[in-house]
Order: C-alpha cells, then structure tokens, then sequence
C-alpha cells in the first residue's frame, strides 16, 4: 500500500463528491445529513489511506456511503426506540402517590423527558439497561468519550431542572 497524496485526494474528492452526495440525498432525501456522511466518507479514505490503485474506486466509495449511511439508519432506529420507550412511560405515568415519592418520579420522568433524545438515549442505555460507555459506543457508533459527555451532560440538566 502507497500513501495518498493530497494532490490525489484532491483529485478523487473533485471527481467523485458531488456524484456520491446526491446518491446519498437520494437515499435519504436529507441535504445535511447527505452532505456529513460524503464527508464522512471522504475522511475515512483520508485517515485509512486507502489504496486508490486498487479496483474500482468509485464502487468502493459508494459502498462505504451506504454502509455509513445504513448505520446511520441503525443508529436513529436505536435512539427512537429507547426514547419512545422512555415517552411512554411518563404518559402512561398513574396519579402521583400520597407519600411525596410519586410526586418525584413523576417530576424526574418529566426532566428526563425534556432531555435532548441523543443524552436520554445514552443516559438510558447505562442506567436503565445497564451498558457500560464501550457497549454504548460501539451500539450508537460513536466514541466512548463522545457517549460519557452525552451522560454527563444529560446528569447535569437533570440535577439541575430537579432542584428548581
């Protein structure tokens, strides 16, 4: 394997950019998100170096598009799940107990409810199924640091919307 040059990059980001980000948009029908994964894309072949003499380039550039793009699918179907799944518990919730715990939960349920769906979902991910940060990553696709700034960012809001 050779390294890529910048001047070969450039060359392969000039021809095959725009052709790989309207498949993409076709697929998904979302300019921005059509435009982060072709970067996405075009990052990897930068970091991994990968080798441009090799076969067909323009096949091995459509296939990575769509393999990010189906985790991207996989990734949203993930985090809708445990967000509805945390939705239906508040709106299902019972009339608030007598001994002030109800009343608690009830108004945690609702903190946790106001909290962006990328924090609930890995909030949830820990504590409700008992993930730890790697499991969360490699599930969300996302870096384990990137998974424990989301938890203690979603831990803080909640500390705080519970004291007011």
């Amino acid at each position: 394997m050779f390294k890529l040059t910048a001047k070969e990059f450039k060359m392969i980001y000039d021809t095959h950019f725009d052709n790989l980000r309207r498949y993409l948009n076709y697929r998904s029908g979302d300019q921005q998100l059509s435009d982060d994964i072709a970067q996405s894309v075009f990052m990897k072949v930068w970091t991994k170096k990968i080798e441009v003499a090799s076969g067909n380039l323009k096949s091995l550039l459509f296939k990575m598009a769509t393999d990010e793009f189906v985790s991207h699918v996989r990734r949203q179907k993930v985090e809708r799940s445990y967000s509805e799944s945390i939705n239906l518990r508040v709106i299902h919730e019972s009339e608030p107990e007598n001994d002030g715990y109800g009343d608690k939960k009830v108004r945690f349920e609702k903190a946790l409810g106001q909290l962006p769906e990328k924090q609930r979902t890995a909030l949830l991910m820990n504590k409700m199924q008992g993930l730890t940060y790697k499991e969360i990553a490699e599930s969300l696709n996302l870096s384990q640091k990137a998974v424990e700034k989301r938890i203690s960012q979603a831990l803080n809001t909640l500390k705080q919307n519970l004291n007011q």
